[in-house]
């Protein structure tokens, strides 16, 4: 998954740089608001097809919050931080963090309301964010705990870093993972509106 998400961003990059113009590329850049709904629309399935989370939900009640809700608040003061030190502010930071590791939506988001440079930022970031949790979550398992290797993952918990917990990981914070990647993803599109509409 990682080398895809490589290869095609130096795909991306190529064809940018040589000015390729095709069909496909015309109707993916005339289409974004299509796309980011069909980004949606296959989240909403894939919450869908995961049988066993209401009951899971219902068995943690309000317990299945904390990782959550550490992850954004963590994520979210990570980039007011880096809003000190880099040339944007702090919505425009924080909106850039807040896709939680879901670069594809993030970069679209903000891309449409920021325009293409912070767009860019926000895809590499959160990719760079999903490519780090795959190396960091042996570390993190081996030295720390079994659920601080959520945190790295984020949104990114329920799919494409699962097999790492699987692997890693015990059953129950598999079964952790998948649920905090469910309500990681469900927070992300009203997360980075509202964080890019702070303005100090």
């Amino acid at each position: 998954m990682v080398i895809l998400a490589v290869l095609a961003l130096v795909l991306g990059v190529l064809v940018g740089t040589f000015d390729v113009q095709n069909f496909l590329l015309d109707a993916l850049v005339s289409n974004k608001d299509l796309v980011l709904y069909l980004l949606m629309f296959s989240v909403g399935m894939s919450i869908g097809l995961h049988k066993g989370i209401i009951k899971k939900i219902k068995e943690y009640h309000v317990k299945i919050l904390i990782i959550p809700a550490g992850i954004i608040v963590g994520t979210l003061l990570g980039g007011a931080l880096l809003s000190m030190i880099t040339k944007y502010n702090i919505g425009e930071s924080t909106s850039v963090v807040s896709g939680l590791g879901w670069y594809s939506l993030a970069g679209v988001t903000i891309g449409n309301l920021a325009g293409a440079q912070l767009g860019s930022i926000a895809f590499l970031s959160n990719l760079m964010r999903e490519i780090f949790s795959f190396f960091s979550i042996p570390f993190i398992a081996k030295h720390f705990n079994c659920y601080s290797c959520i945190a790295p993952a984020a949104a990114t918990s329920e799919d494409t870093t699962l097999h790492m917990m699987m692997k890693y990981t015990n059953e129950e914070t598999v079964v952790l993972s998948v649920i905090n990647g469910v309500l990681c993803s469900a927070v992300v599109p009203v997360l980075i509106p509202l964080c890019y509409q702070l303005k100090f």
